[in-house]
C-alpha cells in the first residue's frame, strides 16, 4: 500500500536519457512535490541502489539540476565509465514556497520532512531498483547546499554522506537572494544555522565534504563554516575552486559529490 494519497510517475515509453518524473502528494507539502530521477540501466531484479538527493538553489525546482546541470549527463558517464557504481539520482523541488522554502520546517508546511522522509519513501516505493534498505546522500547548490548540510546534520541517522557546493551556511544569507523577508518564512522553532545544528549532532554526523568557489559571494561564510568545524573536531573536507555563484562552476564539480557518495555509500 503506498504512503501517499495520489502518485503520477512518467510512462517509460515517452522518457528520455533516463530521466523519470514522479509527482506525489503529502501532507508536509500541503499538496503535491516533484521529483525528477535519473534511474541507471542495470541488471534485472538489481535493487537496493543507492539513492543520492540533489537538492537545488533559489529560483529553481525539480528540473534544474539536469536541464541547467546536467547531473544525469554526469551520473551517467561516470557510471558507464566505472568511476561510480549505479545509484539512482533523485532530485526533488524545495516545495515551492517564495524564491526557495530553505527546506525548512515552516508551522503550516514541513520542507524538511518532505526531503528527508517523503523523497525517499516516494523513490523506493515506486521505482523497483530501489528500497527501504537503499543507502541516502544528500548535496546540493547555493540554497540546496544549506538544506544539504543543515539537513544532513539534523539527521545524522538518514544519511551515509553529505555534501555542498557553494553553499549557504546561515539563514541570514537566504536575504541576499530572495524577495521574501526573511521573518515571513513563518518558521517553527529550529536551529538556523548549518553550525547551530552541527554542534548538536558533532558526534555522530556522517561523512562530510563542502566547496565553494574562490569568486563566489558566500565563500566567507563557508570559510567560517570550515574553521568551525576544525575547532568542533569535526572530520570534514573542504576545498575552494576557481569559479563563482554559477551553473558552470556547479555543472564541473558535481563529479565531487557523486565520488565522495560512492566511497561511502558501498562501506
Amino acid at each position: 500500500m503506498s504512503s501517499f494519497r495520489t502518485i503520477e510517475l512518467s510512462d517509460e515509453k515517452f522518457e528520455q536519457d533516463g530521466l523519470r518524473f514522479l509527482t506525489v502528494k503529502t501532507p508536509n507539502l500541503k499538496g503535491r512535490g516533484d521529483i525528477c530521477l535519473f534511474v541507471p540501466d542495470v541488471l534485472e531484479g538489481m535493487t537496493d541502489l543507492p539513492i543520492y538527493i540533489l537538492l537545488h538553489g533559489v529560483y529553481g525546482s525539480a528540473w534544474v539540476w539536469a536541464m541547467k546541470g546536467g547531473a544525469h549527463h554526469t551520473s551517467k558517464r561516470m557510471m558507464e565509465s566505472g568511476e561510480i557504481r549505479p545509484a539512482i539520482i533523485a532530485m526533488p523541488s524545495d516545495g515551492l514556497w517564495g524564491d526557495g522554502s530553505g527546506y525548512l520546517r515552516h508551522r503550516i508546511k514541513d520542507f524538511a520532512q518532505w526531503i528527508v522522509s517523503d523523497v525517499p519513501r516516494a523513490v523506493y516505493e515506486n521505482i523497483s531498483q530501489a528500497s527501504e534498505n537503499s543507502p541516502l546522500c544528500i548535496t546540493g547548490l547555493s540554497m540546496g547546499g544549506y538544506g544539504a548540510l543543515r539537513l544532513g546534520a539534523e539527521f545524522p541517522d538518514q544519511f551515509k554522506a553529505i555534501s555542498a557546493h557553494s553553499a549557504i551556511t546561515k539563514f541570514s544569507e537566504m536575504g541576499d537572494f530572495v524577495e521574501e523577508p526573511l521573518d515571513s518564512f513563518d518558521l517553527m522553532s529550529q536551529e538556523m544555522d548549518v553550525i547551530a545544528s552541527v554542534r548538536k549532532n558533532a558526534a555522530k554526523l556522517p561523512p562530510m565534504r563542502f566547496d565553494c568557489g574562490k569568486s563566489d559571494e558566500l565563500i566567507e561564510g563557508n570559510r567560517l563554516l570550515h574553521t568551525q568545524l576544525l575547532e568542533l573536531g569535526v572530520t570534514h573536507e573542504y576545498e575552494e575552486l576557481e569559479g563563482g555563484h554559477e551553473w558552470t562552476y556547479w555543472q564541473s564539480h558535481l563529479e565531487r559529490s557523486l565520488r565522495f557518495f560512492d566511497q561511502t555509500s558501498f562501506k
